[in-house]
């Protein structure tokens, strides 16, 4: 995640999600110069995709349990004061909890969403 706190209501990562992380990393690696490294996150592989040292975004394998249709795809985060609360939130409001809320060890918690149009996007508190 980046280094300077997100404002509650901003957008404060994203995230893609491939079925080849292999041909990711070349490929922005080599349009746009993200340096790929691995972030060693304890119970999964992730990349950092980095300018310089600094974080730019993140990627990670598609979990086997996503339907083979779902192509590959970029996930943006949005800064809430709390997930649990959103989630429920979001389905008064007509929207449907994808997946979570759940916590990332030593990162924070987030949920996915799907708004009432269908566009999807997560929810994100830091743990810091």
């Amino acid at each position: 995640m980046p280094d300077e706190k997100p404002a509650v209501g901003t957008f404060c990562w994203n995230e893609l999600m491939t079925r080849d992380v292999g041909a990711a990393k070349k490929f922005y690696s080599e349009l746009i110069g993200w340096n790929p490294t691995d972030s060693g996150m304890p119970g999964m592989d992730y990349t950092l995709l980095k300018i310089g040292d600094k974080d730019a975004a993140g990627m990670m394998a598609m979990p086997d349990e996503v339907p083979k249709e779902v192509p590959s795809h970029w996930m943006s985060y949005i800064v809430v004061e709390d997930v649990d609360a959103a989630a429920r939130k979001t389905t008064e409001l007509g929207g449907t909890v994808i997946h979570g809320p759940m916590d990332i060890p030593g990162v924070g918690r987030f949920c996915i969403i799907q708004d009432p149009t269908g566009a999807t996007v997560s929810l994100f508190k830091s743990a810091s």
